[in-house]
């Protein structure tokens, strides 16, 4: 690894830290969602979308085959197509396969060593496509340089429904940031819609366990990063559906009073306190048009399952 290199993820697992540090010192304790995503994270997110109870990858999946060519012609030729939070880069192919000379390809994703395995592999199986990763936290700004490879044009994709992960307030600055990264140009996102309950208590809550593996996962993340000593075990995994916000709200409760070492602070935790680590927003398809122009964008055109459970969105700029 390049000094430059070192220094980068120096630099990072300093921010890391304090940020991790911040959360378990405010009041109520919480940890931004973002940081589930290592390499052990982004595996266990892989196996979550795999799980029966998971809907919405099977569903965002079947919603890209069946409507590949409508959306393929939407995004039209000569594209550079940028990926928001590019994990494993599954859906893409799917859209990569559609598109009609697609020229680059900028997965953008927090989790370097993972995002890197990924486009290494993408790259040798599209080798006509410029492959072009950029590790980043797209929850914030980001400048891409100059169009590459004959590209004429950018467009983004936003899949998994990962704008639910935002506050609203948040998820309006993302898209707007979205569409300076993407110089005005438009773009597909998935969002996840308001449904029955007891299907998104059971997407959140597996019988496999997976997804507490994934919410612990936070925990063992610092120990192996930081240092910390915290003790996963001494957690509950803890996920529900608040209705009045339409949202997933995910904890990690303490089952004692303990206490752990993180970064030369200790972090007291009371019996049957929460940490906060994640909300995951379901909208309306009135709810989202609503955020979406508060953000200078209008979805265009809608697709969705037969049950209403998920939607692809292609926005444009008003």
């Amino acid at each position: 690894m390049s000094p430059i290199a070192i220094a980068a993820r120096q630099r990072q697992t300093t921010e890391y830290g304090q940020a991790l540090l911040d959360g378990l010192l405010a009041t109520p304790k919480r940890i931004a969602a973002k940081f589930f995503y290592d390499a052990a994270g982004s595996a266990l997110f892989e196996e979550i979308t795999a799980l029966p109870e998971y809907y919405p990858t099977r569903t965002e999946l079947s919603l890209l085959e069946a409507n590949a060519a409508e959306i393929a012609a939407l995004f039209g030729t000569d594209v550079e197509l940028v990926e928001f939070g590019a994990g494993s880069l599954r859906k893409v192919r799917l859209l990569l396969d559609a598109l009609t000379k697609p020229r680059t390809y900028v997965p953008i994703d927090i989790c370097g060593d993972y995002l890197l395995d990924m486009a290494t592999t993408l790259e040798a199986e599209y080798p006509h496509i410029c492959v072009n990763p950029v590790v980043a936290d797209f929850t914030r700004p980001i400048q891409l340089g100059p169009l590459e490879c004959s590209a004429m044009h950018r467009a983004g994709f936003f899949p998994g429904s990962t704008i639910g992960n935002f506050k609203r307030a948040d998820a309006v600055t993302f898209l707007r940031n979205a569409r300076q990264t993407l110089d005005g140009g438009p773009m597909l996102i998935g969002v996840d819609l308001v449904k029955d309950p007891t299907v998104l208590h059971a997407a959140y809550n597996d019988a496999a366990g997976v997804t507490e593996a994934f919410n612990k996962n936070l925990l063992l993340r610092a120990n192996r990063e930081l240092g910390a000593d915290f003790d996963p075990a001494a957690f509950a995994h803890y996920a529900c559906y608040n209705p009045l916000q339409q949202r997933i709200e995910m904890y990690l409760v303490s089952l004692k009073a303990q206490r752990a070492e993180l970064c030369g602070e200790t972090i007291r935790f009371a019996q049957g306190e929460a940490v906060h680590t994640e909300d995951s927003h379901k909208y309306t398809l009135e709810g989202f048009r609503a955020l979406a122009a508060e953000a200078g964008y209008a979805p265009r055109k809608v697709w969705t399952d037969p049950a209403g459970w998920f939607s692809l969105q292609w926005l444009e700029a008003i």
